[in-house]
């Protein structure tokens, strides 16, 4: 044996040893890969079925907010009405009532003024009424 064939004997068994040293990174690598894989395949799994469930519940709540839009449709409707409805109150009895009002109170002074005239006294003289008495600084109070 020749020293370029000990030489080449070396350079392969060299080659060899590294092959095998990076035969097993790559082993590893595949492991890792079918475990990837398998992770990916279980969440594809558990994703899919509650992306369906997601789907029907936005459908569902899809519905519910156009009932939701119905009622709030009708309510702002009623609301309406009722506001029509008491301008339509307060325009045809307000006018009238306050036109009662009014002269009712005419014929109450009126008739005051008749009755004190007929008593002998005058309107315009006649006392105040006397105010109310003032019970806050009374003695014995339970407040």
């Amino acid at each position: 044996m020749s020293l370029g064939d000990v030489a080449g004997l070396i350079a392969a068994i060299a080659f060899v040893l590294l092959v095998g040293l990076l035969a097993v990174p790559l082993l590893k690598l595949g492991r890792v890969l079918d475990e990837a894989r398998d992770a990916v395949r279980e969440l594809t799994e558990h994703t899919v079925p509650i992306l369906d469930e997601a789907t029907t519940t936005v459908a569902e709540t899809n519905v519910q907010l156009a009932k939701v839009d119905t009622v709030t449709t009708s309510a702002a409707q009623v609301a309406e009405n009722v506001s029509a409805l008491t301008g339509l109150y307060a325009s045809v009895l307000g006018g009238p009532l306050i036109t009662v009002a009014s002269t009712l109170h005419g014929v109450r002074k009126a008739s005051a003024r008749a009755f004190s005239r007929v008593r002998g006294l005058d309107p315009d003289d006649a006392a105040p009424a006397s105010p109310a008495p003032d019970l806050r600084g009374r003695r014995g109070s339970t407040r």
